[in-house]
């Protein structure tokens, strides 16, 4: 009757209230959406298969009887394992010295039973409820459970096939590799920690959009580039908050929410964030360090100088390439629902595994870029001439800290996804989300810091910024007061000394572009 029954959606939840069975309920190949909370359990075998429809189930303790589902869903399978392994804990917990006696029950002659002694004061629960193992020596057993359970409960409890041969559920299909049963983030320290390091990555990145956006300087270059790496990495931290907050809404039973949230537009919201805002902040990242080289390098040449009007396509470059990566796996080409933290993990054809590929590859070459053009910008400000040898000292440390950040967050996370690309992956879907955490977001956090924060020109802005607002406005006026000092001095010193070397010309400007 509801087997293959396509215009089945619902099916009113007393229907099986008070009814002797049914033994087997298949609602195989229906349109389906929920099961009655009751009458299920006498439910023996459970079939579901094809039953897309059907993406929660009722609450797990309505299956007391159920020995077999074939469902849908792998991760609906989850929530009967947990159901057992609950089970399967309560027994060893309660019955630890019976073991013995199973195991000497297994080899007793056909002839011994038990017999439940109720002479004694019924009263007093587990001290004078005794249990009395009848043998043909008449010896009798320690071991009791008549004093754990009450009469009703012991109604037709057979205790060598029911506790020493207990029945065991299975369900099909089993949850594979890509979602194995567990919540969202998996382990319980990395909860914590990604709500720490996505209000980070976002506070950091909004202060600094704040702060840029509003500035009354002139929008320069490095301006305009730092706006749009605190944008991609203020996506991420989007990303992170949104893992996060679904995790936490569906911590214990992601079993029920696996399917809504995985296919849903949630996880695709999700994904496309994470893969734009990453190929954004990686092309963004390398588009400055270019800049810089090419600022320092060509220092004397003011006609070579790079311009608002050839940053601003070069970034709109930026911008398609990083949304059309980012839209691939919503049209097919590899996709976001293979896991449950919604990064595009499928290789199963040609083309997906091409893609992720690509994505690595690019990645890769932009570390090796990024590094060989801080390579050059300090061979290029070295000058054993200067007095000032602290000051290169401080750009070496510098340097090794923004490559040693990119390494950080690049090198684990391609390694480990270039083998998987190959399909011959050398860490689970459990542990990459340690990856995901720690390692993923290490650039968006750091960014707005190394790039910005810490830097004079924008602790200036930022005070400037607060003082309209009426706070900090002696800051404020110190920050005024030693910018146009500065100012000033550099232009007597150009004026005064109108042939410097080279090497001093770029010190000078990446002096500036520190502050």
């Amino acid at each position: 009757i509801l087997k293959d029954n396509k215009n089945l959606r619902w099916i009113h939840n007393d229907a099986l209230r008070g009814a002797t069975g049914p033994d087997v309920l298949d609602i195989s190949s229906t349109a389906l959406e929920s099961l009655p909370s009751y009458g299920l359990e006498a439910i023996q075998i459970l079939n579901a298969t094809s039953s897309y429809s059907l993406k929660r189930l009722p609450p797990l303790d309505k299956f007391s009887s159920l020995l077999e589902a074939v469902l849908t869903y792998p991760s609906h399978c989850c929530a009967f394992r947990n159901l057992r392994t609950e089970k399967q804990n309560s027994l060893l917990s309660i019955f630890d010295n019976f073991s013995k006696e199973c195991e000497s029950t297994m080899r007793k002659p056909t002839n011994e039973i038990f017999y439940r002694d109720d002479s004694f004061n019924t009263s007093l629960w587990s001290a004078e409820k005794n249990t009395y193992l009848f043998v043909t020596d008449e010896e009798t057993s320690p071991y009791s459970y008549s004093a754990i359970f009450d009469d009703s409960e012991m109604t037709g409890f057979d205790f060598e096939y029911d506790f020493c041969q207990p029945k065991i559920l299975t369900c099909t299909p089993e949850p594979d590799a890509f979602n194995p049963c567990e919540d969202i983030l998996g382990y319980s320290f990395l909860r914590v920690l990604i709500w720490f390091i996505n209000i980070l990555a976002i506070a950091g990145n909004f202060t600094v959009l704040l702060v840029l956006i509003t500035s009354h300087y002139k929008l320069t270059v490095p301006r305009f580039l730092m706006c749009n790496l605190s944008f991609a990495d203020f996506c991420m931290g989007l990303y992170l908050l949104l893992i996060a907050s679904v995790d936490a809404q569906t911590s214990g039973q992601y079993y029920n929410h696996a399917i809504d949230w995985q296919t849903g537009s949630g996880c695709s919201t999700a994904g496309f964030f994470t893969v734009f805002a990453s190929e954004l902040s990686v092309y963004t990242l390398t588009v400055i360090t270019i800049e810089r080289w090419h600022t320092i390098t060509y220092a004397m040449q003011l006609d070579r100088k790079l311009r608002l009007r050839h940053a601003v396509p070069i970034m709109l470059g930026g911008w398609i390439f990083s949304i059309l990566i980012a839209v691939l796996p919503l049209l097919g080409v590899s996709s976001y629902m293979k896991v449950s933290i919604c990064l595009p993990m499928d290789i199963e054809t040609g083309l997906s595994q091409a893609y992720i590929l690509l994505i690595l590859v690019l990645n890769v070459v932009a570390f090796i870029v990024i590094c060989a053009c801080y390579i050059k910008i300090y061979i290029a400000v070295q000058n054993p001439e200067l007095v000032a040898a602290n000051k290169d000292t401080k750009v070496a440390k510098r340097m090794a800290i923004l490559i040693f950040t990119d390494f950080t967050c690049m090198a684990p996370i391609s390694f480990f996804a270039i083998s998987a690309a190959f399909k011959v992956p050398l860490i689970t879907v459990t542990n990459s989300k340690i990856l995901l955490v720690l390692f993923y977001p290490v650039n968006s956090c750091a960014n707005p810091f190394l790039y910005a924060i810490f830097t004079k020109a924008f602790r200036r802005d930022f005070f400037l910024l607060m003082s309209k607002l009426g706070c900090c406005k002696s800051r404020a006026e110190l920050y005024r007061m030693n910018y146009f000092s500065a100012y000033t001095s550099n232009c007597k010193n150009s004026s005064s000394a109108p042939g410097p070397s080279k090497a001093s010309q770029a010190l000078l400007l990446l002096s500036a572009l520190e502050k």
